[in-house]
């Protein structure tokens, strides 16, 4: 899918640097052998309409200073004798080459024109004592043209070999999100069907085992347990990603309102100092009062329970675990800080990650590794950031919110 997304990229590039190359240098073409024909012209318009004394004139005064085409000129009197005159570059002396040309202009009604079989533009000019032609070389004008197409071509297909090269590059830089996000797409569906698949094997073992006739009711009874708990975190972990699947589609808008941020962590402690106690663990706080945030408190109540059930799971019974909630200048900051496995710069980055955990074999079966992922779509739904740090085996869990009435 990549690797046709970057040719398609490719080649919509091409195709514009193409048209564009086209457009560009047929316009220079065509302005400059317009340009060239403009002056060509305006040299022989200025050469038929001297006065008669001064037309045997190898070179008009006015004529301009950029155009040097070679031109000679054929008078033809009423009684039909042709003179030519004016044409350094040219061999006037062969009579019959004059005739012709003079027959091949005056074969036809138009007033200036271009002889190809001569290489030679002319411009009638007739008055009341004579008649006469201006002929210009055009021979220069097509080596110029023909010049010009050529080193277009070549500057063309150099300029095409660069940006070939550039749209290579641009083509993987455009597509690497892309290709970030179908890895971790993939990574989750195996990740997620890992997970799913474990369950499901519990699950059919125990069916299968109580067909077995030759277990008692009692063997039966566990395995019907067995089958309920396990269906039990089976839909906690389908709960999760439809959670997370949620939070990435953005479905359902947060319902914004004020939360009295203080209040609502001290409610969430309530339930887990019990958990605390049991675990022979302590949970000390320090909360400041009246701290009030913008969210969704449900939402908000969520990363509450998922950072202090992270802290009850994976911190060492042997020290206390401290939540506390800082008031800043314009913004609030919860860090929640337990001691635990030191977590280097690398994991701190990964462990938001789905399914990530850095402590397998604290992993009693009830986590999946998306606590944290949904925590961080939660508070950066909130426009929030959240982030971990570790110092002196101590790992630190920080939540910034942008604080109101300050």
């Amino acid at each position: 899918m990549l690797k046709g997304l970057r040719i398609k990229f490719i080649a919509v590039i091409m195709s514009i640097v193409t048209v564009l190359f086209i457009v560009i240098f047929g316009s220079v073409l065509h302005l400059t052998k317009q340009n060239i024909e403009r002056e060509s012209i305006q040299m022989m318009r200025t050469l038929a309409f001297r006065p008669p004394d001064s037309v045997h004139m190898r070179k008009p005064d006015n004529m301009p200073d950029n155009i040097r085409l070679p031109f000679f000129t054929i008078e033809i009197s009423d009684d039909g004798e042709l003179k030519a005159f004016g044409g350094e570059y040219f061999d006037l002396t062969d009579k019959d080459l004059i005739r012709e040309l003079a027959d091949a202009v005056y074969s036809n009604d138009e007033q200036t024109g271009i002889l190809q079989d001569y290489d030679l533009r002319y411009m009638k000019s007739d008055n009341e004592r004579i008649r006469s032609v201006v002929f210009a070389d055009i021979s220069s004008e097509k080596a110029m043209i023909k010049g010009l197409i050529k080193n277009s071509v070549i500057i063309g297909l150099f300029g095409y070999a660069i940006f070939f090269l550039i749209s290579l590059v641009l083509a993987k830089w455009v597509t690497k999100p892309v290709e970030k996000t179908w890895k971790e797409q993939k990574q989750f569906i195996a990740d997620a069907s890992h997970e799913l698949k474990t369950p499901l094997t519990i699950i059919m073992t125990n069916a299968e085992m109580m067909t077995d006739q030759s277990y008692t009711n009692d063997d039966k009874e566990k395995f019907t347990q067995n089958i309920l708990s396990t269906s039990k975190r089976m839909r906690g972990l389908v709960e999760s990603l439809l959670e997370l699947a949620r939070l990435d589609n953005n479905n359902m808008p947060i319902k914004l309102c004020t939360v009295d941020l203080s209040k609502l962590i001290n409610d969430c402690i309530l339930p887990f100092e019990p958990l605390f106690f049991e675990n022979n663990m302590e949970l000390s706080t320090d909360i400041d009062n009246g701290i009030k945030v913008s969210g969704d408190k449900d939402k908000l109540r969520q990363v509450v329970n998922i950072l202090l059930d992270n802290a009850l799971k994976y911190s060492d019974p042997a020290d206390k675990v401290v939540v506390q909630l800082k008031s800043q200048v314009s913004s609030c900051v919860l860090s929640v800080s337990g001691l635990g496995t030191p977590l280097s710069k690398d994991e701190q980055k990964k462990i938001f990650q789905r399914f990530y955990r850095v402590d397998q074999s604290r992993n009693d079966g009830k986590s999946y590794g998306l606590g944290l992922s949904i925590a961080d779509s939660i508070v950066n739904e909130h426009k929030g950031r959240i982030w971990v740090e570790s110092n002196n085996g101590y790992n630190t869990f920080y939540v910034c919110f942008t604080q109101e009435n300050i």
